[in-house]
């Protein structure tokens, strides 16, 4: 009779426990609209962009993340707004990894512009922190900033402030 109610006990415990969760995904896809300021030198001027981002979370807090931006600044020399894109590869260290995840991370970046006169290739690094906000367990709201220099080996130096703010949906 005790191993009876014993296993009636156990059948009545997993029946009624409810299903594990976990905290959040390890993956997210993301859509972001941000400004570039390009510091209004000879190759561009300052736009905003849209951008579409993903993550994916690795372990101890990294995660590798890939954002890619279409921006439509003006080229001084035509006058002319043209089309800029700019993909990047990074990776990010969370400094928490619960419903607020403060980051700083660093991407390779690469910017292409379609001008007139001839598209332009620049190659670049830079720093970026940001903050996201997880509204419920599979979307989150954020911010970033970065700072990018560009190199082109027929223009010079070409830095900029990127400024952005998205949402993200985790998987």
């Amino acid at each position: 009779m005790r191993s009876f109610l014993l296993a009636l006990a156990s059948l009545v415990a997993l029946f009624s426990a409810a299903p594990a969760h976990a905290q959040f995904a390890n993956r997210s896809l993301g859509l972001s609209l941000g400004y570039m300021n390009f510091n209004n030198t000879a190759s561009l001027t300052s736009t905003v962009f849209v951008g579409f981002d993903a993550t994916l979370y690795i372990e101890s807090g990294f995660e590798v993340v890939s954002l890619t931006k279409i921006a439509f600044p003006e080229d001084p020399i035509s006058g002319q707004r043209v089309v800029g894109l700019a993909p990047s590869l990074g990776v990010r260290y969370l400094f928490f990894e619960e419903s607020i995840r403060p980051y700083v991370g660093a991407d390779l970046s690469y910017l292409h512009v379609f001008k007139p006169q001839g598209d332009s290739n620049f190659f670049g690094i830079g720093p970026n922190a940001g903050i996201e906000f997880f509204v419920s367990d599979s979307i989150s709201l954020g911010a970033r900033a970065q700072f990018n220099a560009y190199l082109s080996l027929t223009e010079r130096l070409q830095t900029s402030l990127i400024l952005s703010g998205g949402a993200a949906v985790y998987f």
